[in-house]
C-alpha cells in the first residue's frame, strides 16, 4: 500500500493541520515507511505466542478492600473551617 499525497491531505484535514507542499511529501514518505513496517511485522508467525498487555507478568499491589467502620461525621468535621450542622460548609462560588 503507497501512500499518496492526497492521502495525507486528507488526514491533515481531518486533524484539522494545515501543512505546505514539502511537508506532504515528506510525511507521506514517513507514512509509506510506517506500513511497510508494519507489513513486514505482519509475516512474523506468531502461533502459539500468547498476547500480553506488559512484558513481564505484573501482580496487583492494591491492599485487600475491606469493609471498616467509618470515622463519624464529629470527626471528620473537627478540623473543617467552615461547618453547617453534619456538612462542610463552603463559599457560594456562583452569583
Amino acid at each position: 500500500m503507497s501512500i499518496t499525497v492526497a492521502d495525507v491531505e486528507h488526514v491533515a484535514r481531518l486533524a484539522r493541520l494545515e501543512l505546505g507542499a514539502d511537508e506532504k511529501k515528506l510525511f507521506a514518505g514517513q507514512m509509506d515507511a510506517i506500513l511497510g513496517y508494519v507489513e513486514k511485522l505482519k509475516e512474523l508467525n506468531t502461533d502459539g505466542v500468547r498476547p500480553t498487555s506488559h512484558a513481564i507478568p505484573v501482580e496487583n499491589a492494591f491492599r485487600e478492600d475491606l469493609v471498616c467502620p467509618s470515622i463519624g461525621v464529629d470527626k471528620a468535621l473537627d478540623n473543617a473551617p467552615l461547618k453547617s450542622g453534619t456538612y462542610f460548609s463552603v463559599p457560594k462560588v456562583i452569583e
